[in-house]
């Protein structure tokens, strides 16, 4: 039986300014729900989501990658860095070029999680 994506939690040490960064930068819109310290927001559509296996990174120097990797799909990666570095974040891995994929760039959010954005 295939298993589908069906939600990304976003860990935060401050869920008011990391929920702020998510909304302003990605254009989500959270709702409080459930227990405290809990809101949500019901993402787009998706074009593909696919799932790779890849060896072990390093994204942010020193520091080795564990548990899944997100990649969010976006219309103008430009928008979203400028964004980014509006909310005092910073650009993790500046924009590459994957070819015959796309543009890939990491960015970190108020609470240090690391997410790929791809054009």
């Amino acid at each position: 039986m295939p298993a589908y994506l069906a939600h990304i939690a976003i860990n935060a040490d401050d869920d008011g300014v990391t929920r702020l960064f998510w909304e302003r930068v990605f254009d989500w819109t959270f709702t409080d729900w459930g227990p405290p310290g809990f809101a949500r927001a019901p993402l787009p559509p998706s074009r593909e989501v696919v799932a790779a296996v890849q060896a072990r990174c390093e994204l942010v120097t020193g520091v080795r990658t564990t548990g899944p990797q997100v990649t969010l799909s976006v219309d103008d990666l430009d928008l979203v860095l400028r964004r980014v570095l509006e909310h005092e974040r910073r650009i993790v891995m500046g924009r590459t070029t994957i070819p015959n994929v796309g543009d890939l760039a990491f960015v970190s959010d108020r609470s240090d999680n690391v997410v790929g954005v791809m054009q």
